[in-house]
């Protein structure tokens, strides 16, 4: 029997036991595969988008060419498929990327809401809008309209997505439908031609902020910001990621985007008034947020970029919270899934707000756990939107 103990006690004394030193490599070479997912599916993403835009462009031109019920119809339906790669780009934002740096062109690609009146005529005024005032703007150019945007006040918007909207859709005056806008507007009504030059020189602008984003974090790019992205210390870029799903989720997405409209009860508050799609800018920034924290985004033409995530950091360091955040995040696309469509009835519609209270606060509740996840991670992150 003494013996027999020996024996087991000497086994014991050769288990190798993993150096706390491999340990770190281990955790930081995880961290670095979970930074180079994320860099492969942010240019995935504005790889989808750019590429849409493209369609929506050729649609665009078709419909000026030959303006008719069905021409109209196909550029509605080729911006509306543009939005749903574009919403999943949300993710990406809010700690001083390519999209919104200083120099950065989300304010000309998504900015909102938008005045309608200060780009074209609305009801009961006309004259009104840079299409209809020929003696300030005798000629619509790309320079033009891109300097034009939110001069004079936040909701001066010229250029970007909405822009377009409003140019295909028209203004939304009823609950019960997406605006209206005639074909006669690029045919026979007044400044018809300015109109449908406004309105190519637009959809032309998207596509060229969106190069930048495909060019920005293009993989086969030594100088871009991908490179940049790469070479940071992982923590910092780690953080960077964490910000990025943090604010969407918490303040921009729950508060900017969905409270103050239900708050204000206004459709003018909503993200896509014109065209009723507000539902699925919120389901697409929620999808946005997954994507990230999953390290999973399945492309428009349903091949999948994936990799390890946040979810298999966490699952190493923090088993317990992780779970948690899965929970929360399929807790949370359920909930803006559900979500009473049109969004402008959802807002004043009693048995609808409570549902819009509760996507609030399932949003606010998963941003504080990516700053649990951070806390986690020995990082510090904020999920007030930037000043």
């Amino acid at each position: 029997m003494k013996n027999l103990l020996m024996l087991l006690l000497m086994a014991l004394l050769v288990v190798p036991i993993m150096p706390a030193q491999a340990q770190d490599d281990d955790l930081n070479a995880l961290k670095q595969e979970v930074i180079q997912t994320y860099a492969d599916i942010v240019y995935a993403n504005y790889a989808d988008s750019h590429a849409l835009a493209l369609e929506l462009q050729a649609a665009i031109e078709a419909f000026v060419a030959d303006p008719a019920d069905e021409t109209l119809q196909a550029a509605k339906d080729a911006w509306l498929v543009a939005r749903e790669p574009y919403g999943q780009t949300e993710a990406f934002r809010f700690y001083g990327g390519p999209i919104d740096d200083a120099d950065g062109p989300e304010g000309l690609l998504n900015a909102w809401p938008l005045d309608e009146v200060y780009i074209d005529y609305v009801e009961g005024m006309p004259e009104a809008g840079i299409i209809n005032d020929l003696a300030t703007y005798p000629e619509i150019t790309a320079e033009l309209i891109e300097s034009l945007n939110e001069q004079g006040a936040e909701e001066n918007i010229s250029v970007g997505f909405h822009a377009i909207e409003f140019l295909l859709w028209g203004q939304d005056l009823s609950a019960d439908s997406a605006g209206q806008r005639p074909v006669s507007d690029y045919t026979t009504a007044p400044n018809a031609e300015r109109r449908a030059q406004y309105l190519t020189i637009a959809t032309d602008l998207l596509v060229n902020h969106l190069t930048e984003m495909v060019e920005a974090w293009a993989p086969d790019m030594e100088d871009n910001y991908r490179a940049e992205f790469l070479a940071l210390e992982p923590d910092t870029a780690l953080a960077h990621i964490l910000t990025g799903i943090g604010v969407l989720s918490k303040s921009e997405l729950a508060g900017e985007r969905i409270f103050t409209a239900y708050d204000n009860q206004d459709q003018e508050d909503e993200h896509s008034c014109f065209s009723d799609n507000t539902h699925r800018d919120i389901i697409n920034n929620a999808q946005g947020i997954a994507n990230v924290y999953r390290g999973t985004y399945t492309r428009v033409d349903s091949t999948v970029v994936s990799g390890a995530g946040l979810t298999d950091l966490m699952a190493a360091v923090d088993p317990a919270l992780n779970e948690t955040v899965l929970a929360q995040l399929d807790l949370t696309l359920e909930l803006v899934n559900s979500i009473h469509v049109p969004f402008d009835q959802a807002i004043v519609l009693p048995e609808s707000r409570s549902q819009i209270v509760e996507v609030v606060f399932g949003l606010q509740d998963q941003g504080d756990m990516f700053v649990e996840v951070a806390i986690s991670l020995g990082l510090t992150i904020d999920t007030a939107l930037p000043e």
